[in-house]
């Protein structure tokens, strides 16, 4: 039998991770093609870069970690790319992910988020790697929207249409 709060913590798992997507693609809307792989100095990383870095993340801990699948990530490559993609292609790559993440993470029982495994060296649980995997998407979803922000001078919008006064 499934608990509700496992239920639940997949469901604001969901959530988090779509809001993020939605945040990401809104972000990838302003910059120009030329921006994807610009960093802003040699010890940060490009919009590129980093959405190159949360699909690895994201397959590693979700796709492998949660969903058994092979681990094939390549993690260095993900910050040595200087260009080879363009905005649309590594856009498909991740919303990709965060899809069948979605879906891995929605089919996780009680079991499965209660087992421990071993993650990128760390031993987690199931809900331990989709803790992991939500806030590391957030945290560099934030550096994205900040880089973009700096590059066009403009609000993102992120909430347009909510009234975040609201109690």
């Amino acid at each position: 039998m499934e608990s509700a709060f496992a239920a639940e913590f997949r469901a604001q798992a969901v959530f988090r991770m779509e809001e993020s997507t939605r945040m990401c693609r809104r972000a990838l809307e302003e910059l120009p093609e030329e921006a994807l792989w610009q960093r802003p100095n040699e010890v940060s990383n490009s919009v590129g870069n980093l959405l190159l870095h949360l699909r690895g993340n994201i397959r590693q801990y979700i796709h492998s970690g949660l969903g058994g699948q092979p681990d094939v990530r390549e993690r260095d490559a993900e910050f040595a790319a200087h260009s080879g993609y363009t905005k649309a292609q590594v856009w498909v790559m991740l919303e990709q992910t965060v899809r069948e993440a979605c879906n891995i993470i929605q089919q996780a029982d009680d079991d499965n988020l209660l087992r421990v495994r071993r993650v990128q060296g760390f031993q987690l649980s199931g809900i331990g790697i989709v803790l992991h995997v939500v806030e590391h998407y957030s945290y560099h979803t934030g550096q994205i929207a900040f880089w973009v922000k700096c590059l066009r001078n403009t609000d993102l919008g992120f909430y347009a249409g909510f009234d975040l006064n609201a109690k």
